[in-house]
């Protein structure tokens, strides 16, 4: 039977989608009353003002000196020439209103077939509090999380044993990981960025004894794809006395395992400069017009999914695939045990293929696929590599797997859960909803 609450979450989706329709057919008539034809000058100006501006910024990432100086300034001046031209015709104000009304439909669009927006998470199972576990935390990692949160304490009074990383030399991680296995660590766990997370992991997954991630990194990607507090790592600590356990996949490099993904090409290539660490942006711009044009580097090949891509300049392999089509949602995982992996690849060879990247994942030199495996070959002997933020170097072929499940991630039973993915937008679909009524509206809102 359905709850006050279900009754006036279908009436408001209906709303939404009336919304949605009502602003869409607002900003057609508002360009044809003011605009008239004009107004398919107006569509085909702005169109072209953002392809000169893509295409621009391609030569300005592709050229150095006087080049890289012209190039700038003309994908900066397209979109304000085109402005410019709107304001001359008189018809700046109407673009301005179509495009806010534009962006009300969508937005009312999407939170009319979204309906509420309810956090989604992956099963868990109750289970049993740790005996002996065993925390790693990084002192430095998130600019001092471990000590501005008072981890280390937070940790020992719940029962589990500490190991804080000596700052002044690297340690091995995996080795202590192991070591606390042999002694009789029945979890896992570390406050530290998500290389650490995973290599830690993986010793966990081939132990079977749950792993615990404490959101003390800078980024803390993996903490948010599994739905943890990442404003509060100590929040993170209350899986050892009210935890449940999550089947999670994990992904592989050669026998390096990652939880996050893989990046090849450019920004690999980038990254590992001795330079990159001292002048982040001056590198970045030294590097790029020999990299993106394959004078620099090695030309690559991808195999997954009887699928070849030839000749990428950047290629991202993660643990499951990143959401694509919901702009809120970009660099998130809906699931993280879907057994596959996801493959982003992108060659752009010239200005126009830069310019029809504002198509998306409908461009062409963009791909995107899922596999179980993937496979990446060069012509060079080895290749740079950033798993999960650190810079690698790496024989070729590559080689990329996931396991199924491999790891249980032992998480509180209360946190705030990973946000739901918008549907793209139907507007047929939202057409029915919105002329629905009553009952009707909850077999509408299904599709």
């Amino acid at each position: 039977m359905d709850t006050d609450a279900d009754a006036r979450g279908r009436r408001a989706q209906r709303w939404y989608a009336r919304l949605a329709l009502v602003a869409t057919v607002a900003a057609v008539l508002i360009l044809i009353a003011f605009a008239g034809f004009r107004s398919v000058v107006l569509l085909g100006a702005g169109v072209a003002g953002l392809a000169v501006a893509a295409a621009g910024a391609w030569w300005a990432l592709t050229r150095r000196g006087l080049a890289r100086v012209l190039a700038s300034t003309l994908a900066a001046v397209a979109p304000a020439a085109v402005l410019l031209l709107y304001a001359w015709a008189g018809l700046l104000w109407v673009v301005l209103v179509s495009l806010a009304l534009g962006a009300l439909a969508v937005s009312a669009g999407g939170a009319a077939l979204g309906g509420e927006a309810r956090p989604t998470r992956a099963p868990d199972v109750p289970c049993a509090p740790p005996q002996h576990p065993f925390l790693i935390m990084n002192p430095r990692s998130g600019n001092g999380k471990v000590g501005a949160f008072h981890l280390k304490e937070r940790a020992e009074e719940l029962g589990a044993e500490v190991h804080l990383l000596d700052t002044t030399h690297d340690e091995d991680v995996v080795a202590l990981a192991r070591g606390a296995v042999d002694n009789g660590a029945d979890l896992l766990g570390v406050a530290g960025g998500d290389g650490t997370q995973a290599m830690v992991a993986g010793v966990a997954a081939q132990h079977g004894i749950p792993f615990l991630v404490i959101s003390a990194g800078t980024r803390n990607h993996f903490a948010l794809d599994l739905g943890l507090d990442r404003d509060d790592p100590s929040a993170c600590l209350d899986a050892l006395t009210d935890g449940v356990d999550l089947r999670v996949d994990l992904g592989f490099l050669q026998d390096r395992p990652f939880v996050n993904n893989a990046s090849f090409g450019t920004y690999a290539a980038v990254v590992q400069s001795p330079a990159y660490r001292n002048d982040k942006v001056r590198t970045i711009l030294e590097m790029l017009p020999d990299l993106l044009t394959h004078q620099r580097g090695p030309r690559l090949t991808v195999r997954a999914a009887d699928t070849a891509i030839d000749a990428p300049q950047a290629v991202l392999v993660s643990n499951n695939p990143y959401r694509q089509g919901d702009p809120a949602g970009l660099g998130r995982r809906e699931n993280l045990d879907s057994g596959v992996l996801g493959i982003l690849g992108i060659r752009v060879d010239n200005a126009a293929q830069a310019a029809g990247i504002l198509r998306g994942r409908h461009a062409q030199g963009f791909t995107a696929l899922t596999a179980r495996e993937v496979v990446i070959d060069a012509d060079a002997p080895e290749i740079p590599a950033g798993v999960d933020g650190e810079a690698l170097t790496l024989p070729t072929p590559v080689h990329c797997t996931i396991r199924p499940r491999a790891l249980r991630v032992r998480v509180p039973r209360h946190r705030p859960g990973v946000p739901r993915t918008k549907p793209p937008l139907d507007w047929r679909r939202l057409r029915r909803l919105a002329l629905s009524t009553g009952r009707r509206a909850s077999a509408t809102g299904g599709g």
